[in-house]
């Protein structure tokens, strides 16, 4: 393999980690660190399931289809497949994780501004999302060599120093089975899976166009390469959900009653100091940044080629995703993840049914799966009715 490509794996690694760390990525090991307090090792364990091990296994599929997220879904049916991967859009798009991300920007802010009004700084986030996707082609430059080392270097300053100062985690009474479930549920919240769907595309691109000049019209190579870069974002996603979890265990007496979305800001002034604690500002800001420009970039395709046929321009695609982005962010961060709850607990598990059969149909070519994809949708759609007290009333 030639150099440009083992950098150009690296780098897309590094893409692959910026485009799924957002918001979700953020709050929920922090809120999983708080809830579990000594018995954090198991809620992490939970989560690294479900918020890494899935997400890269429904990537993975995806590459196997060499990223067309058509014949992916329509292996449950035509029509069944375009409504899912419509949904699936929506949700990483405006009207779920582009807007969240928004809006746990300003959570974060608010603690240093506090009469900062969410409407201007929402404006103000889809302008600076609009200037870095406008052109398509400079996306994942920008994501793997610009804003990725930034972000990391932030958040593993947060994290070095919230440890090193670190008290001992308090106790709970949770049992450790409590706290593995709260894990792998949260996990879900982390829409990673969602959006690994549909990066992938991406992903793939980049690098064949590296690795044209080298090795043309090697698939095999293709997917080495994306499986190397694949396990460079697993590690770096699941050493940053480690480190925060376990920051926030071990301050979570400090953190009492503090909402979800302001965990972040309140750590940064608890390790860091008021002054110092912008860094967590700037974290959050590059995390919520990177991931949203990549959702973005995404949607806007999806409605440019697959809802308008080509009929919607890329970039009136691109005004539409960020003007509705715009007004759904305006709910705030806590609003938005009440809506998202329910719809991800119930989606979730049949999608990652349906990544594994697809993998096993691509491997072993096992056809089986419309009745287990749909059988474990209808399952998970009575127990979160159940759990609802809907059939208790």
């Amino acid at each position: 393999m030639s150099v440009s490509v083992k950098s150009n794996t690296l780098s897309t690694g590094l893409a692959m980690f910026s485009m799924f760390f957002g918001a979700g990525n953020v709050v929920f090991p922090l809120a999983l660190g708080q809830y579990s307090r000594n018995h954090t090792g198991f809620a992490i364990l939970g989560l690294l399931i479900t918020a890494v091990g899935v997400t890269f296994t429904g990537l993975i599929a995806m590459i196997l289809f060499d990223g067309n997220y058509k014949h992916f879904f329509a292996r449950i049916g035509k029509v069944p497949g375009f409504l899912v991967a419509l949904v699936i859009m929506g949700l990483i798009g405006p009207f779920g994780a582009i807007p969240r991300c928004i809006a746990l920007s300003y959570s974060t802010l608010q603690i240093y501004f506090p009469d900062m009004a969410l409407p201007l700084f929402s404006l103000i986030s889809c302008s600076v999302i609009f200037a870095f996707t406008f052109k398509k082609n400079s996306i994942l430059d920008v994501l793997g060599y610009v804003l990725t080392p930034i972000l990391l270097f932030s958040l593993g300053f947060i994290i070095a120093k919230g440890l090193f100062i670190s008290p001992v985690a308090p106790t709970t009474d949770l049992y450790p089975s409590d706290v593995f479930m709260k894990g792998l549920k949260d996990g879900y919240q982390t829409m990673d899976l969602l959006g690994a769907f549909f990066f992938s595309s991406v992903i793939l691109a980049c690098l064949k166009s590296e690795a044209a000049e080298s090795h043309p019209k090697d698939d095999k190579k293709i997917i080495k390469m994306s499986l190397k870069a694949s396990a460079i974002g697993a590690f770096l996603l699941s050493t940053v959900y480690i480190g925060f979890s376990f920051v926030a265990a071990f301050h979570s007496d400090s953190l009492a009653g503090i909402p979800q979305d302001k965990l972040i800001g309140t750590i940064a002034i608890n390790v860091l100091g008021p002054w110092a604690g912008i860094a967590a500002c700037v974290a959050v800001a590059l995390a919520c940044l990177t991931t949203a420009i990549a959702l973005a970039a995404v949607f806007a395709e999806f409605v440019h080629n697959d809802v308008s046929a080509g009929k919607i321009g890329y970039i009136p695609s691109l005004v539409i995703t960020l003007v509705v982005s715009y007004f759904i962010s305006t709910l705030n961060f806590m609003g938005i993840a009440a809506v998202l709850v329910p719809i991800l607990q119930v989606c979730y598990p049949a999608l990652i049914v349906l990544s594994v059969l697809n993998i096993l149909y691509k491997l072993y070519h096992f056809k089986p799966v419309k009745a287990p994809v749909f059988t474990v949708f209808a399952l998970s759609l009575a127990g979160f009715i159940y759990e609802s007290g809907f059939l208790r009333a």
